[in-house]
């Protein structure tokens, strides 16, 4: 070949830069980043990557085999009763979707009270979190359940009385087996009173409880605060997915009204990325074991389950029960209602690294929107009525989803939906979920 007819070097010639699909963007930066401060990354919210979830069932909806009910003249009714086992006062709400617990603390009390209004109009259930409780959210909450953590911070015997039914947290979705964060920019001298800290100085929750080692211990707690609230409020245990059969198996077995059941994409205020990302497991593979757990107790419907973990629309909440939960709860989608997030502080997210949709930095207490901060002036931009509001408005869509599919199901209560109604989507979703594959009635083990 003469050199007139040698190929010149040409950049179409050259293979074309290709990312490593272990060494993505995403792992290289945290690599440097790591490499550059030497300690961990922290951060809010819940897992970023994608995970077996909602979007992987389907509806099977009614035609001839199965005879829908009529558009909205037919009525489906959305109403549960929770802690009806040993509890002299149960709650009796309206729509089966609750909000999760988020800490005065996390959140500004400006968010609490929003939280507590919006919830109150949609005649369902607000939870206190960590830290104790306050006058904002008591006093627009109708229905408020209070948080009893391994840390105690904010402990308060005469709030146990006041609320209406008492949680205790062994474990939470974004971090089973670990304890929570509130660093020191977000320790306000009220947040410091409230929870007898140092201001400023960051706080680290405990991972477990230090008045019991297990199952047994725990039982002994439920009957103290039984006797706390002279047996009228329920208890609740929350519970991160890990071991569901076993650990709500051991949760009734202790005496609990209620089973909180928390998936990997459940929220958090602040811990380490690793935590959220790699421990725990999706909620819908969590939900099948534990109501297999009650099943096998014969108390399933008698002790309630809770679910929750990236609960988004009405599909979802309608899929959680037709699976076999009698209620869910949110807590990112609730704080997305309030205003998190919200693109019209796009140029303040820039400011911050990072954009509308995607920040995460919670521990910072720099929230534009004004909810996951305690800095007076950003605490300000949100107003609890309007936020509330919007919260219900969003409530009462979520409730009308879940009703429109009920209906097309042929249900008459929310309640009567059944896995006989699901369609599997992938493989994974039909082995955790031992829902057909959709056009089949196969799935992975039967």
């Amino acid at each position: 070949m003469t050199a007139a007819t040698q190929p010149s070097p040409d950049s179409t010639a050259r293979t074309p830069p290709r990312f490593s699909a272990s060494f993505d963007p995403a792992a290289l930066a945290e690599i440097r980043r790591a490499a550059a401060t030497g300690i961990y990354d922290i951060r809010g919210a819940g897992t970023k990557r994608r995970l077996p979830h909602f979007d992987d069932l389907l509806f099977l909806g009614a035609s001839i085999s199965r005879y829908p009910l009529e558009g909205y003249r037919e009525k489906c009714a959305t109403d549960v009763l929770l802690g009806a086992r040993f509890a002299r006062k149960p709650l009796h709400l309206q729509i089966p979707v609750t909000i999760a617990g988020m800490s005065f603390g996390a959140l500004s009390a400006n968010a609490k009270e929003a939280l507590g209004r919006g919830a109150s109009i949609a005649g369902t259930s607000t939870t206190t979190g960590d830290g104790g409780m306050t006058p904002e959210e008591r006093g627009q909450s109708k229905t408020l359940v209070y948080q009893y953590l391994p840390s105690r911070y904010g402990m308060n015997p005469d709030h146990l009385r006041q609320a209406d039914a008492i949680e205790i947290v062994v474990g939470q979705g974004a971090k089973p087996g670990g304890g929570g964060m509130l660093l020191g920019q977000k320790i306000s001298p009220r947040v410091a009173r409230m929870r007898c800290l140092p201001e400023g100085i960051d706080q680290r929750s405990a991972c477990r409880h230090p008045d019991w080692t297990g199952p047994d211990d725990l039982e002994i707690k439920i009957h103290e605060l039984r006797e706390i609230t002279d047996w009228e409020k329920p208890i609740y245990v929350k519970l991160g997915a890990t071991r569901p059969y076993y650990d709500v198996a051991l949760a009734v077995k202790a005496g609990a009204d209620v089973v909180v059941l928390d998936g990997m994409q459940g929220g958090t205020a602040a811990t380490q990325e690793v935590f959220i990302e790699h421990v725990g497991i999706p909620i819908l593979a969590a939900i099948r074991p534990a109501v297999q757990a009650l099943q096998d107790l014969g108390m399933h419907r008698k002790v309630q389950l809770i679910v929750s973990g990236g609960i988004r629309n009405g599909a979802d909440v309608a899929k959680a029960l037709a699976l076999g939960a009698d209620a869910v709860a949110i807590g990112t989608a609730a704080l997305v209602a309030l205003g998190d997030n919200d693109p019209r502080y796009e140029e303040e997210y820039r400011q911050l690294g990072s954009t509308a949709g995607a920040y995460d930095d919670w521990h910072e207490g720099k929230d534009p929107a004004g909810i996951t901060t305690q800095d007076p002036a950003l605490a300000a931009r949100l107003d609890p009525v309007l936020a509330g509001r919007r919260l219900a408005n969003y409530l009462a869509v979520l409730t009308m989803e879940a009703q429109i599919i009920a209906r097309a199901c042929g249900k008459s209560h929310l309640h009567h939906l059944e896995p006989e109604d699901l369609a599997a989507l992938t493989l994974e979703a039909a082995a955790m979920t031992q829902i057909p594959l959709a056009g089949t009635a196969w799935y992975p083990g039967k």
